[in-house]
């Protein structure tokens, strides 16, 4: 008698077929559209910096101000919203939620190999695969539109993108569930897969690049030994210390008592002990506590708590763990998916899932004020790359590099790699409706850029400069 672990698995044969049918529910030609976009811009954003550090919400809107596609980067919940009513082909999975062209990077696995995939998932939830899809493809038009590219250009960077995604998800169709677990898209990989010499040069100096950039290699950079202990350089508004005369968190009781914060951080982190494998916590036994710093992160994470912690083992070799605080994904606030207990399980969760290999020290814990954390380390042979020096054959061996990581994350955490593959089919109906996605949805990133212009500018919102931050400052 046969025996499955998991009952009622269907043949590949009927699994195409279920692909197949969803073009009933959601016609491929039917994604260029942008959906609901009457709203005011600002009072989402405004709702979106509720709970975060009021001090750094200047800032936030700041980095967000510098361009349209900063603007972008910090507004994925708008794009959330936006995608709320739009087809969809009613297969859901935790997805990134917010797959920029940004959020995809070089960075190592616990065996050391490097490896290119997602990097970002603080907004991970069950979500519709083609919102990542979309919101992918939306980011390579703006970008483009950044750089000055024509509009063919731009076209062709959205083409390449999704009609990689097609293609590696075909592929994987193929494949065995344990291989799709376990494939690896590594930067080896992705030398020998590019087409032309530029894109091989480009891969090649990261890599060398990932490769030096590691915990050691930073530590006179970030910090400075006194009296035999580390103590982390302060560098306003970027890194500084919560409690210190550089600290740009204002005269709160809860940051200024650098004792009673510490003493708070020290529970949480044994909170966070205990979401990690034994043979994990006993690894961090083996270091010992030097400094915390609050960090201000990227663009759309800025006021959200994140710290870093440095930590050296008895040869004095750092540790960088970095604290994150993680708030309601904006996949689960538009896609109607249900609230999850800790969000920092959520992303953690995500993120293993979603990602080929992922960070030994991932892990998740309740902070002071019941806000909810996950761990981290802030740098383990991580690159990402320099949009503004990429022309338009390197950007578009970039978009090619997204599509194949993004296919392969679908796959491993979806589990519906025949399902999305047969849907998609080997014809351009898909590609062309998401160029026309694109191309819209930048137009519409433009008018709300501009939106959110005049609010700072009118003082309906305060923005500030990294630069303006500092100044404030002595160091």
């Amino acid at each position: 008698m046969k025996r499955t672990i998991v009952s009622g698995i269907q043949s590949v044969e009927a699994r195409k077929e279920v692909g197949r049918r969803l073009r009933e529910r959601a016609k491929r030609s039917a994604h260029h559209v942008i959906g609901r976009v009457k709203r005011d811009p600002i009072e989402l954003l405004r709702a979106s910096s509720v709970g975060r550090v009021e001090a750094l919400v200047p800032l936030r809107y700041g980095r967000m101000a510098v361009s349209p596609f900063t603007f972008f980067r910090g507004s994925a919940i708008l794009q959330a919203h936006d995608l709320r009513d739009t087809p969809n082909t009613g297969i859901a999975f935790p997805i990134c939620g917010d797959a920029h062209l940004l959020n995809f990077g070089g960075f190592a696995t616990p065996e050391r190999q490097l490896v290119f995939d997602l990097n970002d998932f603080d907004e991970v939830a069950p979500g519709p695969w083609e919102w990542d899809v979309k919101r992918l493809a939306a980011s390579l038009a703006v970008a483009g539109g950044h750089l000055n590219a024509s509009r063919n250009a731009i076209a062709g960077f959205v083409a390449t993108a999704i009609m990689e995604y097609r293609d590696r998800m075909s592929e994987y169709a193929q494949q065995s569930t344990l291989e799709v677990w376990h494939e690896l898209v590594t930067l080896d990989r992705m030398i020998e897969a590019a087409a032309t010499a530029k894109g091989r040069s480009l891969l090649t100096r990261g890599k060398s690049k990932a490769a030096r950039r590691t915990h050691e290699s930073v530590l006179s950079k970030m910090a400075y030994r006194v009296d035999g202990r580390w103590s982390m350089r302060d560098a306003p508004p970027a890194l500084f210390h919560p409690a210190g005369p550089n600290s740009l968190l204002g005269e709160r009781s809860d940051w200024s008592n650098s004792d009673a914060w510490t003493r708070r951080l020290a529970r949480t982190f044994e909170r966070y002990l205990r979401t990690l494998a034994p043979e994990r916590r006993a690894l961090l036994g083996q270091f010992q506590l030097q400094d915390v710093a609050f960090k201000v992160v990227g663009v759309g994470s800025v006021g959200t708590v994140c710290l870093v912690l440095l930590a050296v083992d008895s040869h004095d070799k750092p540790l960088f763990l970095q604290i994150k605080e993680a708030n309601r994904s904006v996949v689960t606030q538009f896609f109607g998916a249900h609230a999850c207990d800790h969000e920092g399980e959520r992303v953690v969760s995500g993120q293993r899932l979603l990602q080929a290999a992922s960070d030994p020290f991932l892990g998740w814990a309740t902070g002071p004020a019941g806000r909810h954390f996950y761990f981290r380390q802030l740098r383990d042979m991580k690159v990402s790359v320099d949009v503004e020096r990429l022309d338009n054959t390197r950007l578009n061996g970039y978009a090619r590099a997204c599509g194949w990581a993004l296919a392969r994350a679908h796959a491993k955490a979806g589990a519906k790699a025949v399902e999305i593959a047969a849907y998609l089919g080997r014809g351009h109906q898909f590609t062309e409706a998401l160029i026309a996605y694109a191309f819209a949805y930048a137009d519409q990133n433009e008018k709300d850029y501009e939106e959110f212009r005049r609010a700072c500018r009118s003082g309906k919102l305060e923005a500030r400069s990294d630069e303006d931050m500092a100044a404030d400052f002595r160091v």
